[in-house]
């Protein structure tokens, strides 16, 4: 598709089973880049979350948004076991994106 844009939903994580941050951008690499960075006075920074554990992708950023609203009114038991359906050892997957 001419013009389109891939756009991310994801969830990072202090430790296995620790705090967890899910977020939505439009560049992947360069958003979790800036939270492990810790740029900014956030909650990434305060909690120490710089792990990528579970990303999705979207070709519009409405479904992007909406997916992200649904993920953080869910429990969190059910967010532990999305992130351990596509990554049961809960490997940083940043690198990965890195190549």
């Amino acid at each position: 598709m001419l013009g389109s844009k891939t756009y991310y939903v994801y969830i990072m994580c202090s430790q296995r089973n620790g705090t967890l941050y899910i977020g939505v951008t439009g560049n992947l690499v360069q958003r979790i880049s800036r939270h492990r960075a810790a740029l900014g006075p956030g909650f990434t920074r305060r909690h120490r979350v710089h792990r990528l554990v579970f990303y999705k992708t979207f070709h519009h950023i409405g479904d992007a948004i909406r997916c992200e609203k649904q993920l953080k009114k869910w429990k969190r038991l059910w967010k532990l076991r999305l992130i351990e359906q596509t990554n049961p050892h809960w490997r940083d997957l940043y690198e990965d994106l890195l190549g």
